[in-house]
């Protein structure tokens, strides 16, 4: 580790895009041993019903600072401005984009992921949504040197969270980049101090998750209630769960976790139960707390049963 009394600081380009960077962003910056020299982050997007062109979350954290910020539309044509900022080490949280080899071997020391999820279950894009889709008990960080492979590299460090199965998408989103902040920067000076020795990640046991897409939202009423309860949790606000009843898209924002033992209504349609709306699963019942009608705002089963006739969902 470079001698704080030479005030020789660790040359660090950051990458990172969304909200889930940002605490790991401001741990990195909070570190008195690092340099950010550069952040790197996606192009700012149009966003809303106005598509108003919008910055990052990690730009705006930028520009506060007064880093130097750069948005390439592709990272693979920046290798000589990587190199020219001299880094000693690059750090990579939910950029959104492959780096490429040339650009992993520039750093003196390493490139540094924190990736969501318990490697090697999970690589890939939508591994927040995954371990509450798949029911599982548990979840957490990995902080691992970059490789060529999709999230391949040797493991530095892991954190884990458990799940009670009652989680949504923004409750494993703030935990877990709450928790690779809390553990990026001790990795960091172990890695660097030769305290840590990196793990081969066992290929034989990874899992690979898809990037999430709008269709992928759309609900098929004849999984379980169990199943569609845990997409629900795990899809909103992105893709965001959806039906169609009476010909109009109706997004399903909130369900109750307690599932409801009824079979004696057909697949997909929807009745009441204690004055709150149901709907018919392949097995079991759901309750719908809130929901949303295309262009409408959000409404609670009452409200909306209050308003609205009742059809099946499709």
């Amino acid at each position: 580790m470079p001698d704080p009394e030479n005030n020789n600081k660790i040359r660090t380009i950051f990458m990172g895009t969304p909200e889930f960077s940002l605490p790991g962003l401001t741990s990195l910056n909070a570190a008195p041993n690092f340099e950010i020299v550069g952040i790197f982050t996606q192009p700012d997007k149009p966003f809303g019903r106005n598509q108003i062109l919008t910055p990052p979350p990690v730009k705006e954290f930028a520009l506060k600072h007064n880093f130097k910020i750069f948005q390439p539309q592709k990272i693979r044509l920046e290798i000589e401005t990587i190199k020219n900022l001299q880094p000693d080490l690059i750090v990579v949280i939910a950029y959104g984009k492959i780096i490429p080899p040339e650009i992993l071997s520039i750093p003196k020391y390493t490139c540094i992921n924190v990736h969501a999820s318990l490697l090697p279950r999970y690589r890939g894009a939508a591994c927040l949504n995954a371990p509450i889709l798949n029911g599982d008990s548990e979840t957490g960080v990995t902080i691992m040197q970059m490789g060529a492979g999709l999230d391949t590299g040797p493991i530095l460090r892991q954190g884990i969270i458990k799940l009670t199965g009652t989680e949504t998408l923004e409750i494993v989103h703030n935990k877990l980049s709450a928790l690779g902040a809390e553990l990026l920067v001790p990795t960091l000076n172990d890695f660097i101090a030769g305290k840590i020795t990196p793990q081969i990640q066992d290929d034989s046991q990874a899992s690979y998750i898809k990037i999430l897409k709008k269709e992928d939202g759309k609900i098929d009423w004849t999984k379980s209630a169990l199943e569609i309860e845990r997409m629900v949790r795990a899809y909103n606000p992105w893709p965001g769960t959806y039906a169609i009843s009476n010909n109009k898209i109706i997004k399903l924002i909130s369900v109750d976790h307690k599932i409801l033992k009824s079979n004696d209504h057909k697949i997909g349609e929807s009745f009441l139960t204690e004055g709150r709306l149901a709907i018919q699963c392949g097995q079991d019942s759901l309750v719908i707390l809130r929901l949303q009608l295309e262009g409408k705002k959000i409404m609670t089963s009452e409200e909306f049963l209050r308003g609205h006739k009742i059809g099946p969902f499709v």
